[in-house]
């Protein structure tokens, strides 16, 4: 990601593009469920791994169980 873009910007691109992505792909789908003009909630996460390699990482992801 370049210094000069925003994390925020990103997001918001990244959500929109995806949301207009999503309802072109599978209106049909979403129709009985998805009624209101938005589509993602306003609110991003961002989150640094430090440079970590992605076996560490998704090592680490994997052991977080799970929520009941």
């Amino acid at each position: 990601m370049p210094n000069s873009l925003s994390i925020s910007k990103l997001c918001n691109t990244l959500k929109t593009v995806t949301s207009r992505e999503i309802r072109k792909r599978y209106a049909k789908e979403l129709a009985p469920y998805y009624w209101r003009p938005v589509f993602w909630k306003r609110g991003f996460s961002a989150v640094s791994c430090g440079g970590a390699p992605l076996t560490v990482l998704k090592q680490y992801i994997e052991n977080q169980g799970y929520d009941d």
